[in-house]
């Protein structure tokens, strides 16, 4: 057996580096990600609670879709991190007083399940385990 394909090999190997593609699809996830987290702020609090199912719907589209797109849990991570920042900012508010969010329930509610999608996507995606095995044991 040789070093390369030794059980663990890829723990002290050299990280592969990125390619150009892949940087590109993250960082376009991510500036998706920010438009659905503004679009699902606005839609939530428009039509309650058809408009909290509705955002939390495409939320949960886009952070699997993502995994299943880049067959990586970084695909959804990308996108939640997009979704994230959006809504964070959306809920600082304005010096005014503005605020996109509302008072209330529907807002928080929209943020942790939100955050509870994007983690149950990422982690329903199976990476494809080193040295190309299964996952699954045979015996």
């Amino acid at each position: 057996m040789s070093a390369s394909n030794a059980p663990g090999a890829w723990l002290t190997s050299r990280p592969k580096l990125a390619k150009p593609g892949r940087i590109a699809a993250y960082t376009g996830l991510a500036l998706f990600g920010a438009i659905v987290g503004t679009a699902g702020s606005l839609v939530q609090a428009a039509w309650p609670p058809g408009g909290l199912l509705l955002a939390l719907a495409g939320s949960a589209g886009l952070f699997y879709g993502a995994a299943r797109a880049t067959g990586t849990q970084a695909g959804a991570w990308f996108a939640a991190a997009g979704w994230l920042v959006a809504i964070v900012v959306l809920s600082l508010g304005r010096p005014e007083g503005d605020g996109t969010f509302a008072a209330g329930i529907g807002p928080l509610v929209f943020m942790l399940g939100g955050m509870a999608v994007a983690v149950m996507s990422a982690t329903l995606v199976r990476p494809e385990q080193p040295g190309g095995r299964s996952d699954r044991l045979d015996g």
